[in-house]
C-alpha cells in the first residue's frame, strides 16, 4: 500500500507514535497490545492510500471523469456559477466517507485558470447543508475544447483541511492527482451548458476517481 505525500505529516505521525506504542507494549509484554497498536495504525494510514494504476472507462477526450472517489450525494443544475463564468451549470456532488480515497484527479485535460478560496464552517460531510457553507476550494480550469469547468473541493468536520498545491498556469491531464480533502469531506464537479450535457450518473451512484465517467457533451 502507497501514502500519498499530501499526508506525510499525518501519516508520518501516525506511525511514529504507533511505533513507539508497541515498543512500550514490548517491554511490558503486552503482546495484545501490539496486535490492537497494528490494526489502529492500518487503519489510520489507510486514509492516506493512494492507488497507483488506475485506468479511465473512456478513451473519448470529451468524456468528464470523477474527481473524486465516494458517492454522488446529488444531480443538480444552477442558473449561474462562478466556475462557469456566471452561467448556468451542472453540479455533480460526490461524499467521501472516511473509508474513500481522498485523492482528487482532474476530471479533464485543461489548464488551471482560477483558484478561490472561500472560509466557513466545518459542519459533517454528510449533512446537505455542509456542501453550502463549509470551507472549500474552487479550481477553475480550460478544458481542450475551451470549456470553463470547476471542480469544488469541500472540508468536513474532522480534520478540517484542504490540500491544492495547484498554481493559475498549471496544466493537468486527465486522471492526475492535484490534490486531497483530508478525512470526510464533498468534491462537486462543476460543467457548463447543462442543456448541452448529459449526466451518467445518478444520486446513490458509487464512483471512483480518475475511472468512472460522469457527463459528456451530448
Amino acid at each position: 500500500m502507497l501514502l500519498t505525500g499530501y499526508g506525510l505529516r499525518e501519516w508520518l505521525t501516525i506511525t511514529i507514535v504507533s511505533l513507539l506504542l508497541a515498543l512500550g507494549a514490548w517491554w511490558l509484554g503486552w503482546w495484545w497490545a501490539i496486535a490492537l497498536v497494528a490494526v489502529v495504525w492500518f487503519a489510520l494510514v489507510s486514509f492516506f492510500r493512494d492507488p497507483l494504476f488506475r485506468r479511465a472507462a473512456t478513451n473519448e477526450p470529451n468524456d468528464f471523469l470523477s474527481p473524486a472517489d465516494g458517492t454522488v450525494s446529488a444531480v443538480f443544475t444552477v442558473p449561474e456559477h462562478a466556475a462557469t463564468a456566471g452561467r448556468p451549470a451542472l453540479v455533480i456532488r460526490i461524499f467521501l466517507s472516511v473509508l474513500n480515497v481522498h485523492l482528487n484527479r482532474a476530471p479533464c485535460d485543461g489548464e488551471v485558470v482560477a483558484l478561490l478560496h472561500t472560509p466557513g464552517k466545518f459542519l459533517d460531510a454528510r449533512s446537505e447543508e455542509s456542501a453550502l457553507v463549509n470551507e472549500s476550494n474552487l479550481i477553475t480550469m480550460r478544458d481542450q475544447a475551451g470549456r470553463s469547468i470547476g471542480i469544488r473541493q469541500v472540508s468536513g468536520a474532522i480534520a478540517r483541511r484542504i490540500v491544492c498545491p495547484l498554481k493559475v498556469g498549471d496544466r493537468l491531464a486527465r486522471g492526475q492527482r492535484f490534490g486531497m480533502i483530508k478525512f470526510g469531506s464533498t468534491t462537486e464537479l462543476i460543467l457548463p451548458n447543462p442543456d448541452r450535457m448529459t449526466s451518467l450518473v445518478k444520486k446513490g451512484d458509487k464512483v471512483t476517481g480518475g475511472v468512472t465517467i460522469l457527463a459528456r457533451p451530448k
